[in-house]
């Protein structure tokens, strides 16, 4: 993961984490887990530090629904329970829509369903409001967005992932969207009680260009890059979980041997990012900290070399799977050799947890993949470094009516209530009998469900980062327990929670260190290598940017905690 460059795990994955994509599983249940504004001009910078609290939402806690395990540490909130549909709460007891059309452009991932199908009806009658999607392929998104966002026809709502946040998209955000402040700043959120239950961090995070224009999808600010493993093997084996790098190298070493077809471990750099301490790459301000009185870069530090030298280590050693040795560890699908205990740990988001083991549920009833806690590289405790509260935004055209934004905001509130609800069994779920049924307290999508109820209304907004596991409340339970104990060791760098937007000139300041980043660890490249990178990322504008963040947190104050 590279300074100015999102990456870890992959955006489908980020989405199954955050209750958008549905299981690639028999039964699919989800996983819950070149333009311009032509009448506003670009802004770098943030307006989410001293002057953000005026323009943010009351925090009002929902108390519709009791979660099984409440969030601790900023993990999400877990339910574990069996589903009944007899006891599911009513969040919005009245239709806050006023029967208007409002056109949402959004990003999705596979075949979009027909436009008059019976979840988009159910949908809009529950919120009251006729809304038309469309829908556009998530992995050439950011294309179609700016060729949007560069002309006149802008449709009502625009979703835009953090990902797609590149070149000038952050001018036409400001430019071409909607200050929904009015309608949702301070008490005016009551109004619509499941947004206002939305975390402030989130809120925050939806600050651009001095106004309040997103309204987000939030997710926790733990890590979610776990290291997997098979607890199953390890049980029979008798080895125990690792708690330094030097015991995962052993336990690397006795677990690999080639002729049996078994290796320890795939690319395991993001967990090493992790273990050392390295502030996050999640995104480009998360890289930089206040260290002994000087803005640092990750990319500057110690303990990013000492991550990739320790990765280096594993590869040379033989410990990890031919296909990592490839370049193949993050790109194809980890599930099958996993399976087959051709390798017994690899690192990937949190989501894995439980699509893993769902995959294998009735096929191999020994296999047991869980989560293991990071280590400190030297046996403490680890330092870990928040990741951003959200990352997927939906916006409202600053032309739309009044009318529009009350049914947009109507639309917001019905798609962020929380679980255990029946808007959001609605949402997520579709209608009973036709897209899902409930069999021993498990929803289980049906053919036509899996279908229609597809990343469409959960991109709108979402409720407070929730884990939802009636199927294997064992995974549910372990997940949401993983990140309260990883959340304890979390720590807050100095531009968390701020929405930056970054002076374009240094869009692509740090685009090869991702790439040299593998090229070291697979003894293609030195650490010599890296030195060299870093001194020239700083004399072609690492220095100036590091002044530039300077005088960003001089007015805006740090977030670091």
């Amino acid at each position: 993961m590279t300074p100015n460059a999102a990456s870890g795990p992959s955006r489908r994955s980020f989405l199954a984490s955050t209750a958008v994509a549905t299981a690639a599983v028999a039964g699919g249940v989800p996983l819950l887990s070149a333009c311009g504004g032509s009448d506003g001009g670009s802004r770098d910078g943030t307006t989410s530090g001293k002057d953000a609290d005026k323009l943010l939402p009351a925090y009002v806690a929902a108390g519709v629904v009791t979660p099984d395990i409440p969030s601790k540490n900023g993990s999400a909130v877990g339910f574990t329970g069996k589903l009944d549909l007899a006891d599911l709460k009513t969040s919005v007891p009245e239709k806050l829509g006023e029967g208007g059309r409002v056109t949402v452009m959004s990003p999705f991932w596979g075949s979009p369903p027909k436009g008059d199908n019976a979840y988009y009806r159910a949908m809009n009658d529950l919120i009251g409001v006729d809304v038309a999607w469309q829908n556009q392929d998530g992995n050439t998104y950011d294309q179609k967005l700016g060729a949007v966002l560069a002309s006149s026809e802008v449709p009502d709502v625009v979703v835009v992932p953090g990902w797609n946040m590149t070149g000038k998209i952050p001018s036409a955000i400001i430019g071409k969207f909607a200050d929904l402040g009015p309608h949702l700043s301070g008490d005016a959120v009551r109004e619509y009680p499941n947004l206002a239950a939305i975390p402030t961090d989130a809120w925050r995070r939806s600050i651009f260009g001095d106004k309040l224009r997103g309204l987000p999808m939030p997710s926790s600010y733990v890590t979610g890059i776990v290291p997997l493993y098979r607890r199953d093997v390890f049980e029979k084996e008798g080895w125990e979980v690792p708690r330094s790098c030097d015991e995962f190298m052993a336990l690397a070493k006795d677990a690999t041997s080639a002729r049996a077809k078994r290796w320890a471990c795939l690319d395991m750099k993001w967990t090493a990012f992790n273990a050392f301490g390295v502030l996050s790459g999640n995104e480009k301000a998360l890289g930089w900290h206040e260290i002994d009185g000087k803005l640092v870069n990750r990319v500057e530090t110690d303990e990013y070399l000492e991550a990739l030298e320790w990765t280096r280590k594993l590869f040379a050693a033989g410990v990890t799977h031919p296909d990592a040795d490839l370049g193949k560890s993050n790109a194809a699908d980890p599930g099958p050799k996993f399976a087959a205990g051709e390798f017994l740990i690899y690192n990937q988001d949190m989501s894995q947890w439980w699509s893993r083991t769902a995959e294998q549920a009735t096929q191999n009833p020994d296999f047991e993949i869980w989560g293991m806690d990071i280590f400190g590289h030297d046996g403490g405790d680890p330092t870990l470094w928040a990741v951003n509260p959200a990352t997927i935004f939906a916006f409202v055209n600053k032309k739309a009516s009044e009318s529009v934004v009350r049914d947009v905001l109507a639309m917001a509130n019905v798609t962020a209530a929380p679980y255990g609800t029946k808007e959001y069994m609605a949402t997520n779920y579709g209608v009973e009998g036709t897209h899902y049924t409930v069999e021993d307290g498990v929803p289980t999508k049906t053919d036509q469900g899996n279908v229609e109820v597809m990343n469409a209304y959960v991109m709108v907004a979402s409720p407070a980062p929730t884990i939802a596991r009636p199927d294997f409340p064992v995974v549910g339970k372990g997940q949401v327990e993983w990140q309260q104990r990883m959340g304890a060791f979390t720590k807050k760098s100095a531009l968390y929670g701020m929405q930056v937007v970054e002076p374009a000139r240094y869009t692509n300041l740090a685009n090869d260190f991702e790439q040299l980043e593998d090229d070291v660890v697979r003894g293609r490249k030195k650490i010599s290598d890296v030195q060299r990178a870093v001194s020239d990322w700083r004399s072609k504008g690492g220095d100036e940017l590091r002044d530039w963040y300077r005088k960003l947190l001089d007015e805006n104050g740090s977030a670091a905690s």
